[in-house]
C-alpha cells in the first residue's frame, strides 16, 4: 500500500451547501484536510467538521496564496493524511487551475481524483430561469474570462458566439461591453448581471449591453455576466423575478428594430 494519500479536487458548486454533489459532501465528511478556496462558504465547511481546514484562496484585487504554495500544501498533506480534498467553488476543471494542480500531484506521484462540481454558469442560469440556448434564438454558448497571464494582453478576442457568460466578471464586464459595441452588437442586447449566485445575498440585475458599457452593472461581490439574445426576459418573467433581490431598466420591451 502506498504510504501517500489520495488527493480528491472537488467542486464545491457555486455557493449554496446543498448544490454540491452527494460524492463531494461524502468525501468532504471523510476528508483528513480540506484546503479551500476563499469563496467556499463556511455552511460548506460545516460538512467536514473532523476535518483541519487550510485556506489556500485567490482573489482578485487581494492578497491571495500563490499557486506554488498550494501545490505545496496538497502535496504536504498527501504525505501526512490519507485523505486530502482540494475544495474549490464552482467545478474545478472550470476556471479553477485544475491544470497546474493535477501535474503538481502527478509529477510528485500522488494519486489524484477529480470530482465535478456544479459551475456557476449553469447555477445562474437556473437561478434567473434564464436558459443559455434557445431554440430560433441561441444555439452557442461561450465561458470566458479576462485573461491574467502575463503573456496575453487585454486586447485578447471575445468568443464568437450567440451567449457570452463572463466568469468574475466585475469591471473586466465593462470593457466586455465596449469591445462588443464596437464589434457591432446592437445597444439593446440583453445582459443579465449576478452576484453571490445561490447565496442568500444574490442580486440580480437585467440591463443592456449599451448600461453596462456605462458601468451600471456594477458589482461587489463574486459576478458572473451573461449576455446574449437568449438573456431576453420572457413575457410572464418580470413579476417573479420581482419576487427575488433585483434591479433592472424597466419592464422587458421587443428589441428596437
Amino acid at each position: 500500500m502506498s504510504a501517500l494519500g489520495k488527493v480528491y479536487l472537488i467542486g464545491a458548486g457555486p455557493g449554496a451547501q446543498d448544490l454540491i454533489t452527494l460524492r463531494g459532501a461524502r468525501l468532504l465528511a471523510q476528508a483528513d484536510v480540506v484546503l479551500h478556496d476563499a469563496l467556499v462558504t463556511d455552511e460548506m465547511l460545516e460538512l467536514c467538521p473532523q476535518a483541519e481546514k487550510i485556506l489556500v484562496g485567490k482573489r482578485c484585487g487581494q492578497l491571495s496564496t500563490a499557486q506554488q504554495f498550494i501545490n505545496k500544501q496538497m502535496i504536504d498533506s498527501a504525505k501526512k493524511f490519507p485523505l486530502v480534498v482540494r475544495l474549490k467553488g464552482g467545478d474545478p476543471m472550470m476556471f479553477g487551475r485544475a491544470d497546474e494542480e493535477l501535474r503538481a500531484l502527478e509529477d510528485a506521484g500522488i494519486e489524484v481524483e477529480v470530482v465535478p462540481g456544479i459551475t456557476t454558469a449553469l447555477a445562474a442560469a437556473a437561478a434567473t430561469k434564464q436558459p443559455l440556448t434557445k431554440r430560433g434564438v441561441a444555439r452557442s454558448v461561450a465561458f470566458f474570462t479576462s485573461s491574467t497571464a502575463p503573456e496575453h494582453s487585454e486586447h485578447d478576442a471575445i468568443p464568437d458566439t450567440d451567449t457570452l457568460v463572463q466568469y468574475m466578471g466585475g469591471r473586466e464586464a465593462i470593457a466586455t461591453a465596449k469591445r462588443l459595441l464596437e464589434q457591432g452588437r446592437h445597444p439593446d442586447t440583453p445582459v443579465v448581471v449576478i452576484e453571490n449566485c445561490s447565496r442568500p445575498d444574490q442580486h440580480i440585475r437585467r440591463l443592456t449591453i449599451a448600461s453596462l458599457a456605462q458601468g451600471l452593472g456594477a458589482a461587489h461581490g463574486p459576478v458572473l455576466v451573461m449576455l446574449g439574445d437568449a438573456m431576453q426576459m420572457r413575457a410572464h418573467q418580470y413579476d417573479a423575478d420581482s419576487a427575488s433581490t433585483l434591479t433592472t431598466e424597466a419592464k422587458p420591451q421587443q428589441r428596437r428594430a
